[in-house]
């Protein structure tokens, strides 16, 4: 929780949100207690963006909440065009608060003649003023390596395990897995904060919607009834539809899928539920989802307090180490 007795100058700061998530910027600005300012959106008769920053920002210390949910390429630009504004009206420190980084995804050069655009955005983000980022759970962590200004990735990984910490698993009963290798580490250190075992699945990609499991999860998970499957997003649905599957076949009897960043695209959530024992899916508000999006399986843990302690300290001078996704939580 944020402590009011070294809170915020709220004179010395202006704190704006994007149209991607309001609601979370809102919220991290009441656990800070300084007001959401306002900022007015709106298109010219040839489509080109105009954005205008409701209140002065210089000399002060400015936030701007965007994350890059779809439409990614709009809200991209929002972004950018806040950070340029606060820049040219001569603010001191800019600060791009990121909640979902989604270009993270596009972290190498994996077939000819492509970008890497993470790099690339990561560019174009201290080109228009950025002199700070923070993000959350980055798909790739070497895109943390992109950034030539300070980049802080912070971790839901305490938020989410304390709601499943309460539910008392039984350690014989119920195994924490990876969907791939890649999130072998992170999920190794979610199964230690909950006391469980943990098993990794080999994951092959064949497009972006469709993936194979291999066989050696099967041993891995041999004996256990309850399967948290632990991973950074969930987009389309398609690989943990296919990994839950695999689990039920291997004697698993219920699937709780877990993830921060909850995007449920298209059909995502169809191909979740169409898996009758996915029980429960634990998401975070980094994405803002609409009420069509919204499903009584999905519970929503806000990492609000994160963010504000996150910036509460860094405007402190403080350290933020207990925040770091990479630290020991």
């Amino acid at each position: 929780m944020v402590e009011e007795r070294r809170a915020i100058d709220p004179k010395e700061v202006r704190f704006y949100s994007g149209r991607s998530n309001p609601e979370l910027a809102g919220k991290i600005a009441g656990q800070l207690g300084i007001l959401l300012e306002e900022t007015h959106f709106s298109r010219f008769s040839n489509d080109n963006l105009f954005v205008q920053l409701g209140a002065s920002v210089r000399g002060r210390v400015v936030y701007i909440v965007q994350s890059l949910t779809p439409p990614v390429s709009d809200h991209l630009l929002e972004l950018l065009m806040m950070l340029d504004i606060a820049k040219s009206a001569a603010a001191r420190e800019i600060h791009a608060i990121i909640p979902y980084f989604s270009y993270a995804r596009s972290d190498k050069k994996d077939a000819p003649r492509v970008s890497i655009t993470a790099r690339l955005i990561a560019d174009l983000l201290v080109t228009a003023g950025a002199t700070h980022v923070m993000t959350m759970t980055l798909h790739s962590p070497q895109a943390h390596g992109f950034f030539s200004v300070p980049t802080d990735p912070i971790t839901a990984r305490p938020f989410l395990a304390e709601y499943l910490h309460s539910q008392n698993h039984d350690p014989k009963k119920t195994v924490v897995v990876s969907p791939d290798m890649g999130r072998a580490e992170s999920a190794t250190r979610f199964a230690q904060m909950l006391g469980l075992p943990v098993a990794t699945a080999s994951k092959t990609r064949i497009s972006d919607t469709e993936v194979q499991i291999s066989g050696l999860i099967k041993r891995q998970v041999r004996g256990f009834e309850h399967a948290l499957v632990y991973d950074d997003e969930i987009a389309t649905g398609g690989s943990v539809a296919e990994l839950s599957k695999y689990l039920v076949e291997s004697g698993v009897q219920k699937v709780t899928l877990i993830c921060t960043h909850g995007l449920f695209l298209g059909q995502a959530l169809a191909k979740i539920t169409a898996v009758p024992q996915i029980t429960e899916i634990v998401t975070t508000d980094t994405v803002y989802r609409p009420l069509e999006r919204q499903h009584s399986l999905i519970t929503t843990i806000s990492v609000a307090p994160a963010f504000a302690d996150a910036i509460r300290y860094n405007y402190l001078h403080e350290s933020i180490g207990n925040l770091f996704t990479f630290g020991d939580n």
